[in-house]
């Protein structure tokens, strides 16, 4: 069975967050931009939608596939 580290330690992780951190808010665009308006919202508001979802998914992808959910115990009793 192959050790896995917690995700806080592993720098793929955080090459992958910290951009989308960076995204959600949106300071890179100009100032007092609202235009154009789709569907009623303006752009902007969109931008930080996408990226919420899209942290959402990465955050979902690190629980499933790098957290260890079980205690290093649980593992010994199970390979017995």
């Amino acid at each position: 069975m192959k050790k896995r580290k917690e995700p806080i330690k592993n720098w793929k992780v955080w090459v992958v967050l910290i951009p989308l951190f960076i995204m959600s808010v949106p300071w890179y665009l100009p100032a007092g931009s609202y235009e154009p308006i789709i569907l009623g919202v303006p752009y902007w508001a969109l931008i930080i939608l996408g990226v919420s979802v899209a942290i959402s998914i990465a955050i979902t992808f690190i629980l499933k596939y790098s957290w260890q959910m079980t205690d290093e115990e649980d593992i010994k009793e199970e390979s017995e």
